[in-house]
């Protein structure tokens, strides 16, 4: 019963990760056009500048890819996750708008689980 269920959790974790994938790819690769306003105005009201957009944007674009290699998937999902709690904790502390923390909350609990789960993957030191 349980290699069944190891299988069932395995392939929910996959498609879980590939539509997380999709979604990081989305909302980063918006952060690069100035043409998606809520982005600049957002970060606008950070005060970091817009090349933490730039960065952040990057940085979920390329996350996005390695979710989906095996081996890197860990690695991925825990800097995702690190990029969803500082959303959440932006969005609730120096923003200050309401419920929108909340938001980020859902994706951060998938990535928890992912990196949590796929850590098995990650290369070994030999020491």
């Amino acid at each position: 019963m349980t290699v069944a269920w190891d299988r069932v959790w395995n392939l929910t974790l996959w498609v879980l990760q590939a539509l997380l994938a999709a979604l990081f790819l989305l909302f980063g690769a918006t952060k690069f056009s100035v043409h998606f306003v809520y982005w600049v105005e957002l970060f606008a009201r950070l005060g970091i500048g817009q090349w933490f957009r730039h960065f952040i944007g990057g940085l979920e674009v390329v996350c996005a890819v390695l979710l989906l290699i095996p081996r890197t998937s860990a690695i991925a999902a825990g800097l995702l996750a690190c990029t969803m709690g500082g959303a959440m904790l932006t969005h609730f502390f120096i923003l200050r708008d309401g419920y929108a923390w909340f938001f980020p909350a859902f994706p951060l609990l998938i990535l928890l689980a992912v990196a949590w789960t796929r850590r098995s993957a990650l290369p070994r030191s030999r020491n």
